[in-house]
């Protein structure tokens, strides 16, 4: 029986602090070949190859900014051709920007609570100093720390940023799931190294709230990491919400829990 074709984007060459990304990928294509023909390539090659292959594997493919003329194109025929894609490209969180941070802190989420205009901060909690990111920004380009009159002087930027307050956490950590299921979580005990990531027992309360947002999001058919931080007083706080190419961190975790997730891995890309 001939093996399904899988068109495996990546790029091999993205640097990031403390991510390996080529290791990762490496070591996950050597696991998919013994179950599809795989075949690698940066996301600025894919149109050549798209129409040859049963499903098209969205993974590492550093930010999207850096060639977004590229991805908007290949995001426009993947819904003109019908092309199959594992993550589909429903998302409603880290896919479409971070509107969602807005959307969910109005919603009543339990998020670090977020606005796009100065004219607003009175709906966030007193700080020191904020936090402003790109609301089209990922893997945390353009993203500043600044008091409030700094904040105050960029008022003409209203609507392009996004505004939380600065958090002061214990530790952060990433609950990672497969579709709906809950795979594994990791979490940074010293929060000034946030990618020197160890193992997190989580129990039911920390998974029913990461679901919550796996629930809340539109992405039936893929890889999801829910990014949250621990506040001094014992609540989870979401960070963010990666459902386009979330790093997963694989090799950081024991060798029951990387061979579960392949398993589930190639299932998923079966039943997509």
């Amino acid at each position: 029986m001939k093996n399904k074709r899988i068109l495996y984007l990546t790029d091999l060459c993205y640097k990031a602090k403390g991510r390996n990304y080529s290791e990762e990928d490496i070591y996950i294509t050597n696991k998919l070949k013994e179950s599809f023909d795989v075949v690698l390539c940066h996301p600025k090659c894919a149109e050549s190859f798209e129409d040859m292959v049963d499903l098209i594997v969205f993974r590492n493919t550093g930010s999207v900014i850096e060639y977004k003329d590229v991805y908007q194109e290949f995001v426009e025929r993947v819904s003109q051709k019908g092309l199959k894609t594992y993550n589909t490209f429903t998302g409603k969180a880290d896919m479409c920007g971070k509107q969602y941070l807005l959307d969910l802190t109005l919603e009543g989420y339990p998020v670090i609570p977020a606005v796009d205009s100065i004219s607003n901060l009175g709906l966030l909690p007193k700080a020191e100093r904020f936090v402003i990111k790109p609301k089209d920004g990922a893997d945390s380009i353009g993203l500043e720390f600044i008091t409030k009159d700094e904040l105050i002087k960029r008022s003409n930027s209203d609507g392009d940023y996004l505004i939380q307050p600065e958090i002061d956490f214990v530790y952060e950590v990433s609950f990672y799931f497969i579709n709906d299921k809950f795979e594994y979580a990791l979490y940074a005990p010293d929060k000034s190294k946030r990618w020197e990531l160890k193992e997190y027992a989580c129990n039911k309360s920390d998974i029913a709230f990461a679901k919550r947002f796996i629930e809340w999001n539109s992405v039936k058919n893929g890889i999801q990491r829910v990014d949250a931080c621990r506040t001094k007083d014992g609540r989870l706080l979401l960070v963010e919400l990666e459902d386009l190419n979330p790093y997963l961190s694989i090799l950081e975790v024991n060798e029951e829990a990387r061979n579960r997730f392949i398993s589930d891995f190639i299932d998923a890309i079966n039943n997509a």
